[in-house]
C-alpha cells in the first residue's frame, strides 16, 4: 500500500464522520419541528381559555373573611353494656366550640419547644 491510500482513507473517514454528525443533526431538526407541530394540534383541539366574565367575582358584600375559634374535644360515648360501639353512632364532628374562646398565650418561663433553650415549665 502506498501512502495515498492512507491518506485517501484518512481523509475519506473524516468525510463520512462530518456527513454523520450532519444527518444526525437534521433528523433531531426534523423530530424538534415534528413535536412543535404535534403540540400545536392538540393545543388547537383543548377547550378555549376562559374569558373573564366566566370567572369568579366577589360576592356584593365583599371579601369572605377567615373565621378561627376554639375548639374542644367531644367526650367519646360508650356502648351500653357489651355493645359495640358502631360508626354511625357517632357524629359528624369530633369536637366542638369550646367555652373560653379566648387564645392561650405564651407563659414567660416556659420553654416552646425541646430544646428551645429555655429552663423548661416550672
Amino acid at each position: 500500500m502506498s501512502t495515498a491510500t492512507f491518506v485517501l482513507a484518512a481523509t475519506s473517514s473524516g468525510v463520512l464522520d462530518v456527513i454523520a454528525a450532519f444527518v444526525g443533526g437534521l433528523i433531531i431538526a426534523g423530530a424538534l419541528v415534528w413535536a412543535v407541530q404535534f403540540g400545536m394540534k392538540v393545543r388547537d383541539r383543548e377547550l378555549p381559555r376562559p374569558v373573564p366574565g366566566d370567572h369568579p367575582h366577589l360576592p356584593d358584600t365583599g371579601p369572605v373573611r377567615e373565621q378561627s375559634e376554639i375548639r374542644e374535644p367531644d367526650e367519646m360515648p360508650h356502648g351500653e353494656g357489651r355493645e359495640r360501639l358502631m360508626p354511625y353512632d357517632l357524629h359528624h364532628s369530633g369536637s366542638r366550640t369550646g367555652k373560653d374562646q379566648r387564645r392561650r398565650r405564651w407563659l414567660p418561663g416556659s420553654s416552646g419547644s425541646f430544646g428551645g433553650g429555655g429552663i423548661g415549665h416550672v
